[in-house]
């Protein structure tokens, strides 16, 4: 804990910052130094710090001056004030405006050494506290809604894919979610720690291209003041994610492929070749397979890129998961636009199954945000869709074992419900977790289908 936290002492008085630096050297944190309250602020702006030991009396600014500038600013560090025996009132008021604790002088060493450690306490708790929900929040809306046979084996496969080191390769249609499957094959990996570093190929011109992915010296072309590093250097740790890597140009596929035999890359410009330490996964929505029959890739990239393959399937092919995703969508939703809505009518359900989805989950989340924006009520209805969506066309794929009065899209539901709550022996929280729903929605649902749990 200590040798990573970070104190900064603002004290006017040499000696006793020689101590304090002692003290708290010797116990594993690393010290810095203030005069002055002025030089003090500059310090606190320019670098992280995680506890402050604060001189009440000092020239210039007050240490009570400090305490509010930091306030008025929106500065978070614990501030340990620091007061001569006799004058612990002004403490007291410091505390008041929002100081951690005091000491009084002279400092006793060991309460000094105690205070100053249950405050950096605080603030790892709290920063681990805070990137716990960061990453909850991530994992949320990184899920993979649904319950279809297609879309459990994906999730099967990345669950034993996602842990080791291979090299995966990511085919789907544009808007099935290769992007989703990238992100939680990294959070489920030994490098989840690490960075995730995209880089979109089609979104960059190909002479921008090579820069990004390997980085530049300083004076490599006009206007390379200094030294950047490529994105295979920024995901050194993690896992590098190469999206529509079917749109590199052969020059750079080479390029790619040295990186990925030979772990290493050289800036443009550079004459030093540097390690890289990266997962790669790529992903595309081209027959890679043909383009190297046309000469258009790469066949011995094909194959380091494709040791371990995840095929998406496009949302007409489990259509049975419309339901799920229209929930957890209107769901999130709903909180973006500030529209929560109740549900939808076996209409606008019914719709939604007949449409062939040639944009899949991205054309669907689309079509959902333009009915809520547009819905007069709290239930989404046929007036809600776009004309396209209500014009006949191919029947969606029948569901087994549709009940007297149930679309095939409503027995998909049912039964996905009936399933998840059979999983986790009827426990509504799990169960809703599980399907990527609110509670109140599973709730709604479980009333809907006469459907009863603990």
């Amino acid at each position: 804990m200590t040798s990573q936290s970070t104190v900064l002492v603002i004290d006017d008085e040499p000696a006793h910052r020689l101590m304090v630096r002692v003290v708290l050297g010797d116990a594993g944190f690393k010290v810095l130094e203030a005069d002055n309250g002025s030089s003090g602020l500059a310090t606190l702006r320019a670098r992280p710090v995680d506890v402050v030991l604060l001189d009440m009396r000092m020239p210039g600014m007050s240490g009570l001056d400090v305490l509010q500038k930091m306030h008025e600013e929106g500065m978070t560090t614990p501030v340990i004030m620091l007061t001569a025996f006799g004058n612990v009132s002004s403490a007291v008021e410091s505390m008041k405006i929002g100081a951690w604790d005091y000491l009084t002088k002279p400092t006793d060493n060991d309460e000094l050494l105690a205070v100053v450690k249950k405050a950096a306490e605080h603030v790892r708790l709290t920063r681990e506290n805070r990137d716990l929900k960061k990453q909850i929040g991530r994992l949320q809306e990184t899920r993979i809604i649904g319950n279809s046979l297609e879309i459990r084996k994906v999730v099967e496969l990345i669950e034993q894919v996602g842990p080791s080191e291979a090299n995966v390769l990511i085919l789907g249609e544009s808007g099935t979610g290769k992007e989703l499957v990238a992100q939680q094959l990294h959070e489920q990996s030994t490098r989840a720690r690490g960075p995730l570093v995209k880089v979109n190929c089609a979104a960059l011109p190909e002479n921008l291209l090579e820069s990004e992915l390997f980085g530049y010296v300083r004076g490599a072309f006009t206007g390379a003041a200094q030294d950047k590093p490529g994105r295979f250097q920024l995901a050194g740790g993690g896992t590098l994610f190469l999206d529509e890597i079917g749109e590199l140009p052969l020059t750079l596929q080479a390029k790619i492929l040295r990186a990925l035999q030979e772990r290493i890359v050289e800036p443009l410009g550079g004459v030093t070749p540097v390690s890289i330490d990266v997962r790669f996964i790529a992903a595309t929505n081209r027959d890679l397979p043909a383009m190297i029959a046309e000469g258009k890739f790469r066949e011995d990239l094909y194959y380091r890129l494709n040791v371990l393959e995840i095929r998406i399937p496009p949302l007409r092919e489990r259509i049975e998961d419309i339901p799920l995703l229209v929930d957890y969508l209107l769901d999130k939703l709903g909180r973006k636009n500030n529209r929560p809505i109740r549900t939808v009518s076996r209409e606008f359900l019914d719709a939604l199954g007949r449409h062939e989805w040639r944009g899949n989950v991205r054309e669907l989340e689309n079509v959902l945000e333009r009915a809520l924006i547009l819905c007069r009520g709290d239930i989404l209805d046929l007036r809600d869709l776009p004309d396209h969506l209500l014009a006949p066309a191919p029947a969606a794929r029948p569901a087994q074992f549709v009940q007297p009065g149930e679309s095939p899209l409503e027995t998909a539901e049912r039964q996905a419900l009936e399933e998840t709550l059979r999983k986790y022996a009827g426990h509504r929280e799990r169960t809703a977790q599980a399907l990527g729903i609110s509670r109140r929605t599973l709730q709604y649902r479980l009333k809907k289908y006469g459907l009863t749990t603990r």
